[in-house]
């Protein structure tokens, strides 16, 4: 007991522990540093515009991810209006659920000042990732324009960088067509050609099993992966100065 004390006064002294006056941590790779190192549901307040609760993966590649999307086995219905995208909703923080459009922005706010990584579910027993150097998304009124930085490490192929710049789309919202959410599912930024909407990744897409043509997915994803179907999919953030 002594020795975690003694571990969280130094990490506090030396200054790599520090949240808020309100002793809120802003994002999970503070709370981390200050001695949370159990994947567990905790608050956070990234801008001083009030609390709210995510889902710190503390244990992926040395921890500080705080999760922002999570499918699992597709029990959790994501083709929602943009209203549910906005706000968030599934199973909230524990199995499959998606963070909320609102709260990733204001995570995000300086685009440059997140990693994202992606973990994706090719069978049973193997998992692959990729991580682009920063991420972030514009506020609602510009429909939450992604914003992504360049791949970086990874074991799979490179499937998110060509939505770059994209405005986010949902069934009942413009900039996607009601027939491109029927064909695709879900809510993402989609790619649009001459009117025409396609993906290159599509986390946020029905599972297989539900019995549609849409489909989660990763382009180029791999051979054993079926129609580049993921079988599981996590979306999360670390800050790029972490380390």
């Amino acid at each position: 007991m002594l020795s975690v004390v003694l571990i969280v006064m130094f990490q506090m002294i030396d200054g790599t522990c520090k949240t808020r006056e309100s002793g809120i941590a802003k994002n999970c790779a503070e709370l981390y540093k200050c001695g949370q190192t159990i994947s567990d549901v905790y608050t956070i307040d990234p801008d001083g515009s009030g609390a709210f609760n995510v889902y710190c993966d503390q244990t992926t590649a040395d921890g500080g991810w705080t999760v922002i999307q999570k499918r699992v086995d597709g029990t959790v219905d994501f083709n929602r209006t943009w209203n549910d995208y906005k706000k968030g909703f599934g199973n909230f923080l524990i199995r499959e659920f998606w963070l909320g459009l609102d709260k990733i922005q204001r995570l995000t706010q300086n685009k440059r000042e997140n990693k994202l990584r992606v973990d994706l579910g090719v069978t049973d027993d193997k998992t692959v990732y990729a991580e682009y150097e920063w991420f972030g998304i514009e506020n609602e009124t510009a429909d939450y324009k992604l914003h992504i930085g360049k791949f970086s490490s990874a074991t799979v192929k490179d499937s998110l960088s060509i939505h770059n710049g994209m405005l986010f789309g949902t069934w009942d919202r413009l900039p996607a067509d009601r027939d491109c959410a029927l064909r695709l599912g879900g809510g993402w930024w989609y790619l649009y050609f001459d009117k025409y909407c396609t993906v290159s990744s599509n986390l946020n897409g029905i599972y297989p099993h539900r019995g549609s043509n849409s489909r989660i997915h990763w382009a180029n994803l791999n051979s054993e992966a079926k129609n580049n179907n993921p079988r599981s999919a996590e979306m999360k953030i670390r800050p790029v100065d972490f380390f």
